[in-house]
C-alpha cells in the first residue's frame, strides 16, 4: 500500500500503469458463475456484470488496448463491444483468478467503505447520464455510460492503493467543505486527480473518446456536459438531497434536457419524501424550461 505520496504526476503514473486491479469479491463471483454455463453466456450477460464494477470495466478496456490487433482498425467504445472483440472464451481464459478489492482493503475498514460509496456513486452517474443521454437523442448512449462510470477512476485507484491518504483526503474535504476539491488533492497526494486520470488514460490508451468524455474541462459540449452533470448531481446528493449545490446542478441539467423540475425529478428515482424536497428548489418559469430552441413546447 502507498502510505506516503509520490514526488510527482510522473511517479503515479508508473506505479498505476504496472498495479494488478483488484475488483469486486460479487464481481468475480458473478463471472465464476458464468464460466460454469460458458456456452449459454453472451456479450451482453458479460457486459451487463462489468458494468456494475468500474475496476473490472477499466481492466477489460486496458486489456483490450494492450492486446489490440491489426484487424482492430477502430477504438473500441463500450463494453460489449469490447467482449465481441475479445470472444466469450478468451475471455473467461484471460480474467480469471482476479485479486478482490475487498482482500486487499481488509485491514483497511474506512477506505472500503470510502471505495463503496464512489462506486455507488459511479453506478448512479452512470445510470442518470444514461437516461439523459436517451432524452437527449444521442448517437451512442453506452459511450456516454461508460464515460461517467469511469470518471472519477483516479479516485477509486486511491482508495485501492493509497487507503490512508484517501481517507485523510475525504475527511479535510469534509473539514473544508468550501476549498476546492483540487487543492486538496494536491496538498495529500501532491497532484490534483484530474491530472492523474487523464495521464492514466493516455498510458493505457483508453479510446480518445472515452477520454474526451470524461475531460469535464471540454463541458461546453453537450456530451461532456451530460457526464459532468450526472457525476455533479451523483457527488453532491451522496452528501444530501438538501445539498447547497443542488439547484445549480439542478438549473445545469434542465437547460441540456429543455425539461422541467417535475419532469427530472420523476425520472431520478427518488422516494416521495426526497421528490417533495427536490420540487420545492427553485426553478424558472415554465416557458424557459419546457420550450425548445425553435419554440416549440418540449416532448
Amino acid at each position: 500500500m502507498i502510505e506516503h505520496p509520490f514526488p510527482d504526476l510522473e511517479s503515479w503514473v508508473a506505479y498505476f500503469s504496472e498495479a494488478n486491479l483488484p475488483v469486486l469479491r460479487h464481481t468475480v463471483q458473478a463471472l465464476e458463475g458464468m464460466r460454469e454455463n460458458a456456452e449459454n453466456t453472451n456479450g451482453r450477460m458479460l457486459s451487463g456484470t462489468i458494468l456494475r464494477d468500474p475496476m473490472m470495466t477499466l481492466r477489460v478496456l486496458a486489456y483490450l488496448e494492450s492486446n489490440r490487433g491489426a484487424r482492430q482498425s477502430t477504438d473500441i467504445t463500450t463494453i460489449e463491444r469490447a467482449i465481441m472483440m475479445i470472444g466469450i472464451t478468451p475471455f473467461f481464459r484471460d480474467f480469471k483468478e482476479l485479486p478482490q478489492i475487498e482482500d486487499q482493503l481488509k485491514s483497511y475498514p474506512k477506505a472500503m467503505l470510502g471505495l463503496l460509496k464512489a462506486v455507488h456513486r459511479a453506478r448512479r452517474a452512470a445510470q442518470w447520464a444514461r437516461d439523459w443521454a436517451i432524452i437527449r437523442h444521442d448517437l451512442d448512449v453506452d459511450e456516454i455510460t461508460l464515460a461517467a462510470l469511469l470518471h472519477d477512476l483516479a479516485e477509486m485507484l486511491m482508495w485501492s492503493f493509497a487507503p490512508t491518504l484517501a481517507t485523510k483526503s475525504r475527511d479535510t474535504q469534509i473539514a473544508n467543505r468550501h476549498t476546492r476539491s483540487s487543492v486538496i488533492q494536491t496538498e495529500i497526494y501532491g497532484i490534483p486527480l484530474y491530472q492523474l486520470k487523464m495521464a492514466l488514460a493516455e498510458t493505457w490508451h483508453l479510446p480518445k473518446l472515452l477520454t474526451q468524455l470524461m475531460d469535464s474541462q471540454n463541458a461546453e459540449n453537450p456530451r461532456v456536459r451530460n457526464v459532468k452533470l450526472a457525476i455533479d448531481l451523483a457527488r453532491h446528493s451522496a452528501n444530501s438531497w438538501n445539498d447547497a449545490a443542488l439547484p445549480d446542478d439542478f438549473k445545469g441539467i434542465r437547460d441540456l434536457l429543455r425539461i422541467n423540475q417535475q419532469s427530472l425529478v420523476r425520472r431520478l428515482g427518488v422516494d416521495e419524501a426526497t421528490s417533495a424536497i427536490l420540487l420545492a428548489m427553485d426553478e424558472p418559469p415554465p416557458d424557459q424550461t419546457d420550450e425548445t430552441s425553435d419554440g416549440s413546447e418540449a416532448p
